[in-house]
């Protein structure tokens, strides 16, 4: 396997912007306060926003 320099990768970075290597799938688990049964939401979202979504209720 070939060594890549750090300047390569940033470019490969920089040019993989916006695509879908940027985006995570998260499962949130939620529970019905009737029931008491847990139903799990699942959703694509850019990885810089995975923690707000995961703190908002």
């Amino acid at each position: 396997m070939a060594k890549v320099s750090k300047n390569a990768r940033i470019a490969q970075r920089k040019a993989n912007a916006n695509s879908g290597r940027d985006y995570v799938k998260v499962v949130k688990s939620i529970k019905d306060e009737k029931t008491g049964k847990y139903s799990y939401k699942e959703v694509m979202i850019h990885k810089d926003e995975v923690k707000e979504y995961l703190a908002k209720k």
